[in-house]
């Protein structure tokens, strides 16, 4: 298996051909790809050092105690934060299945209420 791109730029040509590849890139969506793409660049780069520095997850405080270390606390804000924009990409099997349902319910559902209003434009 190939090793994961490291690099912004890989990384958003990537998503774009992924984007592609599962019908729903539009150029309007680049800002979004951007900041998506830095953020896992960020990720990938902090995982590493997390790695590198024997996944120490606590730090000792001032007064003696422990913490959640503040590498630990940015990448769970950022598993949070990518897994929030891979939603609005449409990235993950969770955000296709939501796409797909919305787009069953426009095509072959019609609400009560769009109904009324028919009866009410032909009376």
């Amino acid at each position: 298996m190939a090793p994961r791109p490291t690099n912004r730029e890989t990384i958003k040509k990537n998503t774009v051909n992924d984007m592609r590849k599962l019908g729903v890139f539009k150029a309007e969506y680049t800002p979004l790809i951007d900041i998506y793409s830095e953020m896992m660049e960020q990720y990938m780069n902090l995982t590493k050092k997390y790695k590198d520095g024997g996944f120490k997850y606590d730090e000792e405080t001032d007064r003696g105690g422990t913490k959640k270390s503040t590498l630990v606390a940015t990448l769970e804000s950022l598993r949070k934060d990518l897994l929030a924009y891979s939603d609005r990409l449409c990235l993950n099997p969770k955000a296709l299945s939501d796409k797909d349902k919305n787009n069953n319910n426009k095509k072959g559902k019609v609400s009560a209420l769009a109904l009324a209003l028919k009866d009410i434009e032909k009376g």
